[in-house]
């Protein structure tokens, strides 16, 4: 194991943290919209994607990018695959994120999840049949890394106004209070510092270990049962568990960590959205994850299209509950 792998394990681990602690979760995000017209929850999840531009903006200045992903072109399958990436995420309550999230707090049902996104991986070309995704070739000529050289200075000024203020407030906390340090440990973090968190270890990641999202890990698993390559899934392995171990350590430091039997309900709602999320995000191709941190900084527009397909997918899926309840009570 070498050095750069250390390192982005014990990111993508920071990672997981982050997102237990911050409650990041899609399906959260549009039901805050929804219920209490704000959208603060939705505007952190993008301002990751900002960090991440910035992050490459300034990778490429220091010439540390080794390439980057490519795009794909619009079809008929990236508006069905954000469609089930939609219900699914609502069929389970909650998005990739959110189960991480969830699974955190000790909530055993979402380990069922990315059992339904490996099953769903493994039988969406049963099921739908698709045409393998064609690579964009307008997306990956793409002129963004051209304006590196002023978007980085910006970005600088932009993370120095957005994170100073907040580290000098905690400094001079720290200073009024002997145990701000573990206080501050102990705290549910706003969503807006979670995906901070979350877009600045993606990035490190990403130039350490290359693309990576922990959706695709498990697609690959599933599309490796015919070609055996395990050992290129050595690392993207060990960065999921990674994942996973800084969501459970989120919620245990945090005091949220109430583990409980999951109910024969939750454990097949778990599976099932996984499955359906699984399959979408084959079809897209990516998961929220990679269409947040990847598709959406890199102004990809397939990834634009499946990720407003996704959150329509989710309002509608939220409205029609809520409708269905509305209407179940006045029955009773």
């Amino acid at each position: 194991m070498t050095a750069a792998w250390l390192v982005a394990i014990l990111s993508v681990g920071l990672m997981g943290f982050a997102i237990q602690r911050g409650g990041t979760c899609m399906v959260a995000a549009v039901d805050e919209v929804l219920s209490q017209r704000r959208a603060h929850r939705l505007a952190a999840m993008l301002e990751a994607s900002l960090w991440v531009v910035g992050g490459l903006a300034l990778a490429q200045l220091a010439h540390w990018m080794r390439g980057m992903p490519g795009g794909y072109d619009i079809t008929q399958w990236t508006v069905v695959g954000g469609l089930l990436l939609g219900l699914g995420a609502w069929v389970n309550g909650a998005c990739v994120f959110g189960a991480i999230a969830r699974l955190g707090s000790g909530q055993w049902a979402q380990a069922l999840t990315p059992l339904g996104l490996y099953v769903g991986s493994l039988s969406v070309g049963v099921i739908f049949q698709p045409q393998a995704p064609h690579p964009s070739t307008a997306a990956n000529a793409w002129p963004w890394w051209s304006g590196a050289s002023w978007l980085a200075p910006m970005f600088v000024l932009y993370a120095l106004w957005r994170v100073g203020p907040g580290l000098f407030a905690h400094w001079r906390q720290r200073h009024r209070q002997r145990h701000h340090i573990t206080q501050l440990a102990g705290r549910v973090w706003a969503p807006h510092s979670a995906t901070i968190v979350i877009g600045v270890t993606f990035v490190v990641t990403l130039l350490l270990a290359g693309p990576w999202a922990y959706t695709d890990v498990l697609a690959r698993l599933a599309q490796n049962m015919h070609n055996g390559d395990w050992q290129a899934l050595t690392l993207p392995v060990l960065l999921l568990l990674a994942l996973y171990a800084g969501a459970l350590i989120g919620g245990w430091t945090a005091g949220r960590w109430s583990p409980a039997r999951p109910s024969p309900t939750d454990g097949l709602r778990a599976f099932t959205g996984g499955a359906l999320m699984g399959c979408g995000s084959l079809l897209i191709p990516g998961s929220n994850d990679g269409l947040l941190f990847i598709g959406i900084p890199l102004l990809r527009p397939y990834a634009w299209l499946a990720l407003a397909s996704m959150v329509l997918a989710i309002v509608a899926a939220l409205l029609l509950q809520r409708a269905w309840l509305a209407r179940r009570a006045v029955a009773c």
